[in-house]
């Protein structure tokens, strides 16, 4: 086997779980698959508790909170998957409800209508601790990305280090252990995403959806400069972590 197929076929694989309908990856399974990285998506039912034949996972967003069992009766099995990626080091990124799931499972806590809601594009600031992390290597300071979440990780799991903030949400990203990286902000998404979003129910919160537009779109190059950068070094995370295992197996 020559050229791409054979990439393809050695390429890491990554598991991509789909909380929600709405909650899809967006453009991170491409990104990914250009930095060698092949992803398989399952809905919520579906995702295994245990990693067993994948390099890595990322956890999608979803309108619920993370033990909202009742609701959603795969939740259990995805704090489990959560917490198994990082005792094992296994690379982990949790977006959004993925990253509470991740903060729950770990030891954290997730409160729900916590503070202000974030919706549309909101600013993040990197903490110092950000400086030597694997996945915000090279992010500026401060960039825009989508937001829309009312409920927030209030505390931390134990050991966890705070890498991002801002006044709405103290807690935008964090990493348990080596390899397992939760995100309050949504890398996976653009500003178009907006385009789907609901105008009366946010004009029934005080919010202007064409103002959230007009912002999103101002600042889209950088926001998605950003996020690309994200993805390009979670991608070398799962590689590193694919080899490394490779040449001790």
């Amino acid at each position: 086997m020559k050229g791409p197929d054979r990439n393809r076929a050695t390429a890491p694989k990554v598991l991509l779980v789909r909380n929600a309908r709405r909650s899809g990856p967006g453009r991170l399974r491409e990104w990914l698959r250009a930095d060698g990285v092949t992803a398989r998506e399952v809905s919520g039912p579906a995702v295994p508790a245990t990693p067993g034949g994948y390099d890595a996972v990322v956890l999608l967003g979803g309108g619920f909170l993370p033990d909202a069992d009742a609701h959603a009766p795969w939740l259990p099995a995805e704090r489990a998957l959560a917490r198994r990626c990082a005792d094992d080091g296994v690379p982990l990124l949790g977006i959004c409800l993925g990253a509470q799931i991740l903060a729950v499972a770990t030891g954290g806590e997730v409160t729900g209508d916590h503070g202000r809601p974030e919706r549309g594009s909101c600013t993040i600031a990197l903490r110092p601790e950000a400086g030597h992390d694997r996945l915000l290597a090279g992010m500026p300071t401060r960039f825009p990305a989508i937001q829309n979440h009312r409920d927030q990780v209030t505390a931390l799991p134990p050991g966890a280090v705070h890498l991002a903030q801002n006044e709405r949400c103290p807690v935008q990203a964090f990493r348990v252990g080596q390899r397992a990286w939760g995100v309050q902000f949504h890398p996976e998404v653009g500003a178009d995403r907006l385009a789907d979003w609901d105008e009366a129910a946010l004009a029934d919160s005080g919010l202007d959806l064409d103002l959230l537009r007009a912002r999103a779109e101002s600042v889209e190059a950088v926001s998605a400069g950003a996020a690309r950068l994200l993805a390009a070094n979670f991608a070398a995370v799962v590689r590193a972590h694919r080899d490394a295992g490779a040449r001790t197996g």
